[in-house]
C-alpha cells in the first residue's frame, strides 16, 4: 500500500470574494481527499491576512509572515483589495510581497474553453481552443523599481520615475520553462510577445534570448509577436495559440484578455511557481476581490477550484487534476452556471454540482 501523503497548505482568503471561493476550493478538495481511500490528505492553516487585518495592525500581513509561510507544501490564495486600503498598498503589502520574496518567478494562466460557457469570441463555437499564458513573475515591469521626487516644487511639479527590469536570467528561466511547457501539449509551439520596437532595451534583450533558447528545442514552433499584433491575434486567431509566454505586465493583460474570451474573469485559474521548491508557491484564481458582489453567495468558485487543479499537478498528482478539470467541464456542460456566465446557481449549488461530478466519476470509472 503506497504510503499516506499529508499535504500543508496555508489558506489565506483575504478580501471580498476570495474568502467564499477558498472555502468552496477547500470543500472541493477536501472531497477528493476522502475519496482517495486514504492516499492522501489536506492539513489546512488559514490566516485572518488582508485588508481586514491593516484596518487592525497597519500592516496587510505581520512582520514573520513569510517566515510562517515558507514550511507550507503550497499557498492557497484568495483575492486583496478593498477600499480602506490603496490598490498599490494592498497589492505589495500581500500578494507581490509573497510572489517576490518567494522568488515565485513563473505565473501560469491557463485560458479554457469551457462547455454551456457562452464566449463572445464566435470562433469558440465550432473551434477547439486551449490555451495558456505564461508569465514573467518576478521583474519587468512590476519589479518596484523607481521613486517619486520633487515634491517640495509645489503642485504639479512631482516627479514619478517607473522603472522595467529584464535580467538574462530572468528571461532565460522563465522563456525555456514555456518551451518546457510547450513539449507537454499536443501542439508544441511558444509564442514570445514583446514591445521591443518601442522597448529598445529589455525587451529586444528579451528577443535576443528566446532566439538564443529556441535552438535548443527544435521540435517547438517559434513566433515572436509585438504585444499589440498578439491582442489582435487572441481574437482573430486565436486557433494559432499553445503557449504564449511574455513578460508581467503584457502576460497579465493578454491573460485576462483571455479568459474574457472564454466567458469571464471568474473562470481564470493560475498558479504562481517556484519551480526550484525553494519555497511554496500559491495558487489563486485572478478576479479581485469583487466588492460589489462581495458576501452575497454569488461568485463564481470554479476559478479558485481550477487553481486548485493546478495546485494538484504541483504535487503530483496528475490524474486527480484531470478528474477535477473533468468535474470542473461536466459542472458548466449540465448548466450549472453562475450569473457571470449567464446562468442562476450561487457558489454553493456550483461547488455541490463539482463534488457530485466528482463522486460521479469514481462510479462510472
Amino acid at each position: 500500500m503506497a504510503e499516506h501523503q499529508v499535504f500543508t497548505i496555508a489558506s489565506i482568503p483575504a478580501d471580498g470574494v476570495g474568502q467564499e471561493v477558498v472555502a468552496a476550493g477547500r470543500t472541493v478538495l477536501d472531497a477528493l481527499a476522502e475519496q482517495s481511500k486514504g492516499a492522501f490528505s489536506f492539513e489546512w492553516t488559514e490566516f485572518p491576512w488582508g485588508s481586514a487585518y491593516y484596518a487592525e495592525h497597519g500592516v496587510l500581513m505581520p512582520a514573520d509572515g513569510l517566515e510562517t509561510l515558507k514550511p507550507f507544501d503550497a499557498i492557497y490564495f484568495g483575492a486583496v483589495g478593498w477600499e480602506n486600503v490603496p490598490d498599490h498598498v494592498s497589492l505589495w503589502g500581500l500578494r507581490l510581497n509573497i510572489t517576490q520574496n518567494f522568488d515565485q518567478w513563473a505565473n501560469i494562466r491557463p485560458v479554457k474553453f469551457l462547455p454551456g460557457v457562452q464566449s463572445p469570441l464566435r470562433k469558440a463555437d465550432d473551434t477547439e481552443l486551449d490555451w495558456v499564458v505564461v508569465r514573467e513573475n518576478s521583474e519587468g515591469e512590476y519589479a518596484g523599481l523607481g521613486g517619486r521626487n520633487l515634491a517640495g516644487r509645489g503642485p504639479g511639479n512631482e516627479v514619478a520615475v517607473q522603472s522595467s527590469l529584464f535580467t538574462e536570467k530572468g528571461c532565460e528561466r522563465i522563456i525555456r520553462f514555456a518551451f518546457d511547457l510547450a513539449r507537454t501539449r499536443t501542439v508544441r509551439k511558444v509564442s514570445s510577445v514583446t514591445k521591443s520596437n518601442a522597448q529598445q532595451y529589455g525587451m529586444v534583450l528579451w528577443d535576443e534570448v528566446f532566439a538564443r533558447v529556441a535552438g535548443d528545442y527544435p521540435d517547438v514552433q517559434t513566433e515572436s509577436v509585438l504585444v499589440d499584433a498578439m491582442s489582435a491575434k487572441f481574437v482573430l486567431h486565436p486557433e494559432d495559440l499553445s503557449v504564449v509566454v511574455a513578460s508581467n505586465l503584457n502576460a497579465d493583460i493578454l491573460s485576462d484578455l483571455g479568459s474574457a474570451l472564454a466567458g469571464s474573469l471568474g473562470l481564470a485559474a493560475s498558479a504562481n511557481l517556484n519551480p526550484e521548491r525553494r519555497f511554496p508557491s500559491m495558487f489563486e484564481p485572478v478576479h479581485g476581490s469583487a466588492p460589489d458582489i462581495a458576501g452575497q453567495g454569488i461568485a463564481n468558485p470554479i476559478g479558485a477550484i481550477a487553481s486548485a487543479a493546478l495546485m494538484l499537478d504541483h504535487f503530483g498528482l496528475h490524474a486527480e487534476a484531470r478528474r477535477l478539470e473533468a468535474a470542473i467541464e461536466a459542472t458548466t456542460a449540465a448548466g450549472h452556471l453562475t450569473r457571470d456566465i449567464g446562468g442562476t446557481a450561487d457558489t454553493n449549488e456550483i461547488t455541490e454540482a463539482i463534488v457530485e461530478a466528482l463522486a460521479a466519476s469514481l462510479t462510472s470509472a
